[in-house]
């Protein structure tokens, strides 16, 4: 799949199509396509979808923190396998905080487990392009999460910030 890619909100018609992404990204913990549904339709303002011919590539879903409205905390980014390797997914970050900066957004956060280089050098990469901090702390240990015969690895927060585009 060729051609440019187009960064806008989603809309409820992206749903289905951000749960197959993260689904096929065989890395993202899969939430129930239901909450891909509402992501795209109760915090279309706080995310961003990447399409090329009207299809769905990659996304960020993030959410505004209640308790700190100027952090915006990162739930998944992802990227279609089709176009890995082009840094659509900092284009997506850049793209979201340029427009939450905006609206008074100076924080970035989100969680990673230890074992994922990916998301880790995509925020670290991100920091310093935005010529700002980063600090990391474990915000989940494993024994926080239920144990359902899997094991889940920490979950280390990231905060990036402040944020300042001119």
């Amino acid at each position: 799949m060729s051609g440019k890619h187009l960064i806008e909100s989603p809309t409820k018609a992206d749903g289905a199509e951000l749960w197959r992404i993260a689904r096929d990204s065989q890395k993202l913990d899969l939430n129930s396509p239901y909450a891909y549904l509402l992501w795209c339709h109760d915090f279309a303002d706080t995310s961003v979808v990447a399409k090329v011919d009207g299809r769905a590539v990659g996304f960020v879903i993030a959410y505004r923190k209640p308790s700190a409205p100027d952090t915006a905390l990162v739930w998944q980014v992802a990227v279609d396998a089709s176009q890995r390797g082009q840094g659509l997914a900092g284009k997506l970050l850049d793209e979201l905080y340029t427009k939450l900066t905006g609206e008074g957004v100076r924080y970035l956060e989100t969680t990673i487990t230890p074992d994922n280089e990916a998301s880790i050098k995509l925020f670290s990469s991100f920091a310093k392009r935005w010529e700002t901090d980063l600090e990391s702390s474990e915000l989940f240990s494993a024994s926080d999460f239920p144990d359902d015969g899997e094991t889940h690895e920490p979950e280390d927060r990231y905060r990036i910030g402040p944020l300042v585009r001119a």
